[in-house]
């Protein structure tokens, strides 16, 4: 069952509309195949150990399958795939193709490695809030790409930083 939307939640939705965030493809090696989303919500959360978090909308297709991985890859990237972030942001588009530049870790999950640098993780804590899931991942491995200029998510667009 979908929550009604609240004048407090769409307040919330527009106030961070105006808050710009970071932009991540996060893919995982699924059952059928490679699964990969755009996410906003990525954020360190400690040092020691190395560990993020993000939250993702719901449990099915691409993020059932990320939340059901033993390990998947957050890709930090820049304005070069600004394209790709608005293509894996969209279900049924067409992903992982060679020209795109993905390759296989031999973990199994896919990489981009001309992202800026990308985190192979391990979730340790899922946490359902509403319809949404928050998972709190612990980095494996830091995966060090191609810098370019900082991408953020600004009123539902995409945006290059100076």
């Amino acid at each position: 069952m979908n929550p009604l939307p609240s004048e407090v939640g769409e307040g919330l939705k527009a106030a961070f509309r105006a808050h710009p965030a970071g932009v991540a493809i996060i893919t995982a090696a699924g059952p059928d195949g490679p699964v990969g989303l755009t996410a906003s919500s990525v954020s360190s959360v400690a040092v020691d150990p190395a560990a993020i978090a993000f939250s993702v909308t719901r449990a099915t297709g691409s993020a059932g399958a990320i939340l059901a991985a033993d390990s998947f890859v957050v890709h930090l990237i820049d304005d070069d795939h600004s394209a790709l972030a608005e293509t894996f942001a969209v279900s049924g588009s067409e992903r992982f193709t060679p020209a795109q530049g993905w390759r296989t870790l031999p973990t199994g999950e896919p990489h981009l490695a001309a992202a800026r640098v990308a985190l192979r993780c391990r979730p340790i804590q899922t946490v359902p809030v509403g319809s949404s899931t928050v998972v709190i991942a612990e980095v494996l491995e830091v995966l060090p790409g191609t810098p370019g200029r900082p991408l953020v998510y600004l009123d539902r667009r995409f945006h290059p930083l100076p």
